[in-house]
């Protein structure tokens, strides 16, 4: 199976491409009156993965895994339909990670099934800002915690950086009301969200003088440990980004000249639990702050263009929090660095290296990532494919690697 992956690799410098994407145009985007002020556009998309990972464990049953499987990675459905000037609501479902060892006969497991995963309405205060509510995307924290899938510079987002991902929130989107807007080149969007009861530790109880668990709704109640708060701020020094919508663009290949630095938060107030000597139960704060910085410009007259991010993150989910290789109190650096080369040819191709640093409190340890690849654009993002080699060295466990090439298409 190694060799398909070789042979994909020759494929990727031997297709050709036409730069950017003039078949796409606006998208499907449907006008309801003569003036297009009321109007409804709809954008779907799908990521299909082949993945190589020779370091896989035994399953359940003590027998060996394949070295090579498939998955489909993404498959979504977004539409978005501006009532009038001052109203919008927004829909978004689909699915994740549907693989062979998650798939049910006939589609009716929770793996196989659609779900929401955003519903919200907005309001428009005056030209620049906004207010919404509902199962929405207005996160804190950071640039990558707000990261649109549809175009992504690496393989996928930095997995950490979505850092309430089934804890507080339901796959990232918190239900609450929301505040978005611009002053100048200064953006911001806060909110106010409920916290989810059943989260990834739904029967997990803290031990006695043990680490804290992210169970303070379901045992401290919702009027203690009920509700977060959340914040992104950003200043652009050069093109200005859209606010339009929450997603934010991992690479715009040279299309703008962008240079942001941005600050993050969110809170959750006892959202976290321990358990005295005795088993008495107490809440801790979960506070995580970050810093980031991101840059994308044209470089030279042939089509070249940078792509640089750099993210600092805290992360205090209380005391030595720690669940499965993703979360855990202690800090995180990342950045990643991409290169559309400037090449008269129709294939538009962008190598990039990503690199994470952790520290993890619990373990006094840390934990490094790095990855390599490529990104071939057959028409934009809109047509690519991407191949990646990923190395994963968390705390003494042996490293973990990963080699994995997808083909995304969205309209």
């Amino acid at each position: 199976m190694k060799k398909l992956f070789v042979a994909a690799a020759i494929l990727l410098s031997a297709l050709s491409f036409s730069q950017g994407s003039p078949d796409y145009g606006g998208g499907l985007k449907v006008n309801i009156n003569e003036d297009g002020s009321k109007y409804f556009r709809i954008i779907s998309w799908a990521q299909f993965w082949a993945q190589n990972n020779s370091d896989r464990p035994l399953d359940a049953n003590g027998n060996e895994q394949s070295d090579t499987n498939f998955s489909l990675r993404r498959a979504r459905v977004l539409m978005y339909a501006q009532i009038s000037k001052d109203f919008m609501i927004l829909t978004h479902f689909g699915l994740n990670s549907l693989n062979g060892d998650n798939m049910s006969p006939v589609g009716t497991k929770d793996a196989s099934q659609l779900f929401f995963h955003d519903v919200w309405a907005q309001y428009s205060l005056g030209k620049d800002h906004a207010i919404g509510g509902g199962l929405h995307y207005w996160n804190g924290i950071s640039r990558l915690n707000n990261q649109s899938t549809l175009n992504i510079m690496t393989l996928d987002n930095q997995r950490q950086a979505w850092a309430t991902l089934g804890l507080s929130d339901q796959f990232a989107r918190h239900m609450g009301v929301y505040l978005k807007g611009a002053l100048g080149k200064f953006q911001y969007r806060v909110s106010i969200n409920d916290a989810v009861t059943n989260n990834l530790q739904a029967t997990t109880v803290p031990v006695s003088g043990g680490a804290a668990t992210y169970t303070g709704r379901r045992l401290l109640g919702s009027k203690d440990a009920g509700r977060t708060f959340a914040g992104y701020f950003e200043y652009g020094f050069l093109d200005s980004e859209s606010n339009f919508l929450p997603y934010k663009v991992g690479t715009y290949l040279g299309g703008k000249k962008v240079f942001n630095v941005g600050a993050g938060f969110f809170a959750h107030p006892n959202g976290s639990v321990v358990a005295d000597n005795l088993g008495n139960l107490s809440g801790e704060d979960v506070k995580i702050f970050a810093l980031d910085a991101f840059y994308d410009a044209p470089i030279g007259t042939n089509g070249g263009a940078l792509t640089a991010y750099a993210l600092y993150q805290n992360n205090d989910y209380g005391k030595n929090f720690t669940l499965g290789t993703t979360y855990e109190t202690g800090s995180l650096f990342h950045g990643y660095l991409g290169y559309v080369l400037p090449v008269k040819t129709k294939a538009k191709f962008q190598p990039y290296v990503s690199y994470d640093s952790r520290k993890i409190e619990a373990l006094n340890d840390n934990a490094t990532q790095f990855g390599i690849g490529t990104n071939m654009f057959l028409s934009g993002h809109n047509a690519k494919l991407t191949l990646e080699y990923q190395s994963l060295k968390y705390a003494t466990s042996d490293a973990v690697n990963t080699l994995t090439l997808q083909a995304m298409i969205y309209l």
